[in-house]
């Protein structure tokens, strides 16, 4: 190979090089140290005296109604990110979460790590799960969440393209494993927790320990007690990243005694 020859070889192992970095950088933000140290709006850092509650998975009926139960009787909002593969297999339930408040946002078509897929699978994926989530909804998501928290520079310029806000978090409570219980969980979340954070937790197993959003959904009623102890204001995204105080939810103003220290 002549002196031309080997100098676009290198060049090319250059480029390629630089593309799989820009791919795989942004996937650093998967580690809390990372995220919420220098990313804190990617990573759902908000308003102070809020808290931003947010559902992976769903939405399934074998669970996804049971948080709606226990939400409506907090009067608490939140947003799912829904899987698109879910949506369409039930469809009116993702028109439930929207007409019962909540906000809707895309985890994607399917739970598969966005770094093992091209740009192109990735936009489809994400364009895909959006036009079904909106069309059974009726509102058009604005906000993404990736699988596993894995974002990359294909996922991040596709969110772009489709107008979506990538939103990973702040604390989560480990709900997806066998051996998870709404005291784990809890426990979990609390640890992390503080105002302005953003919590992840799951609304279906789909992609889970058979039978492992019990354990959230165990939790639930405490995690929604202690924040509004603490004078926190619990609800989705949308009404995260503002400032100042919001009016206090009914929860707040029934809960005298916190159980956030059970």
């Amino acid at each position: 190979m002549n002196r031309r020859g080997t100098t676009a070889v290198a060049a090319g192992g250059l480029l390629a090089l630089a593309g799989g970095l820009a791919h795989a950088l942004p996937a650093a933000t998967v580690l809390p140290t990372v995220r919420l140290r220098w990313f804190p709006r990617l990573s759902g850092r908000g308003a102070p005296d809020h808290v931003a509650l947010t559902f992976d998975d769903g939405p399934d009926p074998a669970s996804t109604p049971a948080f709606l139960e226990v939400l409506a009787a907090h009067r608490v909002r939140a947003t799912f990110f829904l899987l698109g593969r879910m949506v369409a297999r039930s469809p009116a339930l993702a028109g439930e979460l929207v007409a019962a408040g909540h906000e809707v946002a895309v985890h994607g078509w399917s739970h598969r790590n966005l770094l093992l897929r091209d740009p192109g699978t990735t936009y489809r994926d994400l364009a895909r799960a959006r036009d079904v989530i909106a069309a059974a909804s009726g509102r058009p998501p604005v906000r993404y969440r990736p699988p596993y928290g894995v974002l990359t520079g294909s996922g991040w310029t596709a969110a772009r393209r489709l107008g979506l806000r990538p939103v990973l978090w702040t604390c989560w409570g480990r709900d997806w494993t066998a051996t998870a219980t709404a005291g784990s969980v809890l426990a979990t979340v609390r640890a992390g927790l503080a105002g302005g954070g953003t919590v992840l937790l799951h609304d279906s197993d789909c992609t889970a320990a058979p039978g492992a959003w019990r354990s959230a959904l165990g939790a639930l009623p405490d995690l929604l007690a202690g924040c509004a102890a603490r004078g926190w204001r619990v609800g989705p995204l949308a009404e995260h990243f503002g400032t100042g105080q919001g009016p206090k939810t009914q929860c707040q103003a029934d809960i005298t005694q916190s159980v956030w220290r059970r």
